[in-house]
């Protein structure tokens, strides 16, 4: 604001001190507001201090109720006609406080910034149009808005979010925290609950289309689906008379179970697939099948409850060699829970795990059958096998039907 200059000195002694703060302070709110210092403003519990320090601004004693009330309009007129601050009180309170930016402008440049801060990702779809779908909603759903909460901070996590995604998915697979020092420069820039590794899983997951879930196993899976190995020697999968390697093929030659770690599948997968594949949920399913048949037995995969990472990078891998899939679990809730995750990775089709066949079981088993327990569940290939469940209300593991199963493994 020009004009005649602030007295600075004699401005401070009459309204810069800490008894007038609460005065300057409603001042510069009207003014980040847009609104003209005029009209009243009001004190509710003043102290004595604060109703000299008033007493001494207008040179009259206020008003004697509960509030302390002063016109701006008043206090705009004594510091012009004193000649502290000749353009009144606006320019007094600049001085004060500093320059007043109203809000309307605050929002302006913030807004501003905000968008220059999503420039990354506009840079990332225009290079790699796959990734637009996943751009768009996560400038419209305010991820990055919670993760970085300013707009300094969202620029620099964006710049690392799309460092990132530029190389996946990593073919060969590599470790996630050797992959983040190259990329980001630090092993842990990558770890569970870090605003960058949220919104990476989110556009890795986006870009190979890996389903939606929560939990430790779930995230290895999400991050193994883009070729990034959170931890690829301690997830593993249970095989038998699968071949495709020398050591798969070794071990089918004598027709032993083969434990296959995430890692190895990453480095050296099946090179060749069969034409189908059976699936269990139970190790006893593969050991007996092992003990009985040996060699002779039908390939099998055993996913040992949940499927973890490196039984899903396994069964992805045979799917696109293009073997197709027999699946059997327990028959329970958590058995048809596992096989609708299953579902969610690769096609199967039921292997004896149908209504009709959970029938026939407990038909065969007597009435030594425990109690079925927990949550419903659904089961989307054959709708009639939970609600058979729900009527008996009986679980039927898979060692209780293990002879006919085994009558399907054999060679």
């Amino acid at each position: 604001m020009s004009g005649p200059p602030v007295d600075e000195a004699r401005l401070r002694r009459l309204l810069g001190g800490a008894d007038l703060a609460w005065l300057v302070e409603r001042a510069r709110r009207r003014l980040e507001r847009g609104q003209p210092l005029t009209g009243a403003v009001s004190l509710a519990t003043p102290t004595p201090a604060e109703r000299a320090a008033a007493g001494r601004l207008l040179g009259r004693t206020p008003g004697a109720g509960r509030a302390l009330t002063l016109r701006l309009d008043a206090v705009d007129a004594v510091l012009v006609r004193s000649g502290i601050s000749p353009a009144g009180l606006e320019a007094a309170v600049t001085v004060l406080t500093g320059r007043v930016v109203p809000f309307d402008e605050v929002r302006r440049s913030e807004e501003q910034a905000w968008r220059e801060a999503y420039a990354p990702l506009a840079l990332l779809a225009e290079d790699l149009p796959e990734h637009t779908p996943w751009v768009v909603r996560v400038r419209d759903d305010g991820l990055v808005r919670r993760l970085a909460r300013t707009p300094a901070a969202a620029r620099l996590l964006l710049e690392q979010t799309v460092r990132v995604l530029r190389e996946l998915p990593v073919e060969p697979a590599r470790s996630l925290s050797v992959f983040a020092a190259d990329i980001l420069g630090s092993a842990h820039a990558l770890d569970d609950g870090t605003p960058v590794a949220t919104l990476v899983l989110s556009g890795a997951r986006a870009l190979t289309g890996h389903s939606e879930g929560a939990g430790a196993a779930w995230r290895r899976a999400a991050w193994a689906s883009a070729g990034l190995l959170r931890d690829d020697v301690s997830s593993t999968v249970l095989t038998l008379n699968l071949r495709g390697t020398p050591a798969l093929d070794w071990m089918a030659d004598v027709g032993e179970p083969c434990v296959l770690t995430l890692r190895q599948l990453a480095h050296r997968p099946p090179r060749t697939a069969p034409p189908v594949v059976h699936i269990c949920e139970n190790p006893a399913v593969l050991s007996a099948a092992a003990d009985n048949h040996g060699p002779d037995a039908r390939p099998l995969i055993c996913v040992q409850g949940q499927p973890s990472a490196a039984a899903l990078a396994l069964l992805a891998r045979l799917h696109e060699l293009g073997a197709a899939f027999r699946y059997h679990g327990d028959f329970d809730w958590g058995g048809l829970r596992i096989a609708t995750t299953l579902s969610g990775h690769v096609p199967w089709r039921p292997w004896r795990y149908t209504a009709d066949a959970y029938r026939e079981a407990v038909a065969a088993a007597g009435p030594d059958l425990r109690p079925l327990e927990g949550k419903p569940a659904l089961s989307p290939w054959d709708p009639d096998l939970a609600r058979a469940l729900a009527e008996h209300a009986v679980r039927v593991e898979e060692e209780a039907v293990l002879d006919v199963l085994l009558t399907d493994l054999a060679g």
